[in-house]
């Protein structure tokens, strides 16, 4: 299921949004969840964020977010379709401020997985690709630990939300278990 650091059942997208990791191990896995505009689906609004080609004007929405550079190692669309925009073994940059633990500098050792989404319940077949997702990366990269993930709202619990209380972590977990 991955090549070089990539998921070969991915759509590869590259994002200018990221740089190379520092020395060390890829040990944890963000959960993220995004719509553009807000409460759209199914459109190409993500990829362009990621790829610096969104048009700020297309939407009022896209002003507050006007010259954000940003990505993520993978979009997971409603559809179970997966698209990547980093290689795993580079840092993309979708953490922001944040801290696990005792650590800081998430992006310097984590993957960043979107869920496209917002309020409404994601669907089985963004839960479905996610499990295996987690499954390549554990076998891959051994110091992520074996059915750990967090979220963007627990580590950065002051300013973001996402992928929200509709983010199932329990049938997740079972998904995984098999």
């Amino acid at each position: 299921m991955m090549v070089d650091h990539c998921l070969s059942c991915a759509r590869q997208v590259e994002s200018p949004n990221a740089d190379a990791r520092p020395e060390g191990e890829i040990s944890l896995v963000v959960l993220h969840s995004i719509s553009l505009p807000p409460g759209a689906f199914g459109g190409d609004d993500i990829e362009a964020l990621f790829t610096n080609q969104l048009d700020w004007d297309a939407h009022p929405f896209f002003q507050s977010i006007r010259g954000l550079r940003v990505s993520a190692h993978l979009l997971i669309r409603r559809d179970g379709g997966c698209v990547q925009f980093v290689p795993f073994d580079r840092r993309a940059w979708h953490a922001g401020r944040s801290r696990w633990q005792s650590r800081q500098a998430l992006n310097d050792f984590s993957v960043g997985i979107e869920l496209e989404g917002d309020a409404r319940p994601f669907t089985h077949a963004q839960y479905e690709r996610l499990a295996q997702v987690l499954l390549a990366l554990e076998h891959r990269y051994p110091h992520i630990e074996a059915r750990k993930w967090v979220t963007h709202e627990q580590i950065a619990p002051l300013r973001k939300t996402d992928p929200g209380p509709s983010f199932d972590h329990q049938y997740l977990a079972r998904l995984m278990a098999g």
